[in-house]
């Protein structure tokens, strides 16, 4: 269990960027894997996610998640549509109190919001092809909506480092076709393309004007003994692998 260092000052929210120990799974899903997309037994992931609501003192059936896709998809979940079994989007924003939101990740960013003014919170499922498409920009723009005179507080959880990030060239064209700028989030090392995708989601937050962020960094590709990572499952031929959760809830 891992927590932002800003975050923690705040009295009104839990959060906790999990990592896949303390579970109920095992194989390839050992142990906290809360990622109903995968093949585990659907039993071990109900369980999985009712030790993780435990912990954020909430009630499983409060414990909103998404139906994640990679898209640019931003869900306000409210008192009408909170039952709803899984969001299909790749963002979450609420003002409901004693309602978490989680997003699932195995290498991807998992980001955190909350604007201390208004009681507003927000997870981010970013990927780089969400990442890419503006989710974290349509997320804030989702926020300001509800109330433009915020403060938001970021908080970026464990991802797959810049040194185990390696791309193909039509993935560095593709940024590079985009804007020159994104020159800066590659580097080469012997032949070979890597990406920071930690950094270039941080230069998305502060695009979309958030500059008070906290990074928890964490390589999830080589942690192996803390976190699933899809690029490690897929690099050792394993048939499927696990998600890691990461929540945010504000308490009353």
């Amino acid at each position: 269990m891992l927590f932002s260092k800003k975050f923690i000052k705040f009295n009104k929210l839990n959060h906790c960027f999990f990592s896949k120990k303390n579970g109920f799974s095992s194989g390839v899903y050992s142990s906290l894997n809360c990622g109903y997309g995968s093949n585990d037994r659907s039993e071990n992931i109900r369980k999985n996610i009712e030790y993780v609501s435990r912990k954020i003192k909430i009630k499983s059936k409060d414990l909103v998640l998404m139906n994640q896709t990679h898209s640019n998809n931003v869900a306000l979940v409210t008192k009408k549509n909170q039952s709803e079994l899984r969001f299909k989007s790749d963002a979450l924003v609420t003002d409901l109190v004693n309602v978490g939101i989680g997003v699932l990740t195995a290498d991807c960013v998992p980001i955190l919001l909350y604007d201390e003014v208004n009681q507003i919170i927000a997870c981010i499922h970013a990927g780089w092809k969400g990442a890419f498409s503006n989710i974290i920009n349509k997320t804030i723009n989702k926020i300001n909506l509800l109330n433009p005179k915020n403060r938001i507080t970021a908080a970026v959880g464990p991802c797959i480092g810049k040194n185990n990030y390696e791309i193909q060239t039509d993935f560095y064209k593709k940024f590079l076709h985009h804007s020159s700028f994104n020159e800066k989030f590659f580097f080469h090392k012997n032949m070979k393309i890597y990406f920071d995708i930690r950094k270039y989601v941080n230069y998305k937050l502060n695009l979309a004007g958030i500059e008070n962020i906290d990074n928890i960094n964490e390589d999830t590709f080589e942690n192996s003994k803390s976190f699933f990572s899809y690029r490690r499952s897929q690099k050792a031929r394993e048939a499927d692998y696990g998600r890691c959760i990461s929540t945010i809830c504000l308490k009353t």
